[in-house]
């Protein structure tokens, strides 16, 4: 006998009442999925997912207090077992870059086809990250081009480390994995992520991707 498939654990998180039921409805009755709660603001998210501690979030990016982003950031800090997933009507490649800083481990648009959907939580499910193909090429062509090209006055005072570490930080990786990816010490890596946002005038992590995909921008890209 095969050995069943366990069943995710999932809250679902969107301001407009008729999507959020539509996808409760689409996914609690999927084999694998079991949708535990589910909540309308960033304040009602962060305190389900304190109560629930459910394996994967399903985050509308833009809520009535606030960003999805940011709930985002505070359930991954306080949950690192708990994924994120960001559904949003918008290919936005700042708020992707943004959502990818803050912990997210996927982005989709709710144009998804329901099977897409999921089988992108699936994938999620087993510790896959994935990015809405709308928006994934432009996202990566412009780390790339961070890695490569020409810098901003700020960012030319990154050393080659710093410069490094902030593109391991754009793609999404904690301060414990960007240390064992670069055999340093997980008070190392935080202490360079404070200086990079200190040289480029930021306070959060989720300002250092803003400003990646703002300078992007600037320079034609």
């Amino acid at each position: 006998m095969t050995e069943a498939q366990p069943v995710l654990r999932l809250l679902v998180v969107d301001d407009h009442e008729v999507v959020r039921q539509g996808l409760v409805a689409l996914l609690d009755r999927r084999e694998g999925f079991h949708v535990i709660a589910e909540a309308g603001t960033v304040a009602e998210s962060i305190e389900a997912a304190r109560r629930f501690q459910p394996d994967i979030v399903i985050m509308d990016v833009r809520l009535p207090d606030g960003s999805g982003i940011e709930a985002c950031r505070e359930i991954r800090a306080e949950l690192p077992l708990t994924r994120v997933v960001m559904l949003t009507s918008y290919p936005d490649e700042e708020a992707v870059l943004s959502a990818i800083v803050a912990g997210a481990s996927g982005y989709l648009l709710k144009q998804v086809r329901a099977r897409d959907l999921v089988a992108a939580l699936e994938a999620v499910g087993r510790g896959e990250s994935l990015l809405d193909p709308a928006v994934t090429e432009k996202v990566l062509e412009r780390v790339r081009r961070i890695a490569t090209g020409s810098r901003t006055d700020e960012l030319a005072q990154l050393t080659a480390q710093e410069q490094k570490i902030l593109l391991l930080v754009a793609e999404g990786k904690t301060n414990k994995e960007i240390a064992s990816e670069i055999f340093l010490s997980d008070k190392t890596v935080k202490n360079y992520v404070s200086s990079i946002l200190s040289k480029l005038n930021l306070e959060r992590r989720a300002q250092a991707a803003a400003f990646v995909a703002k300078h992007r921008i600037d320079r034609g890209g």
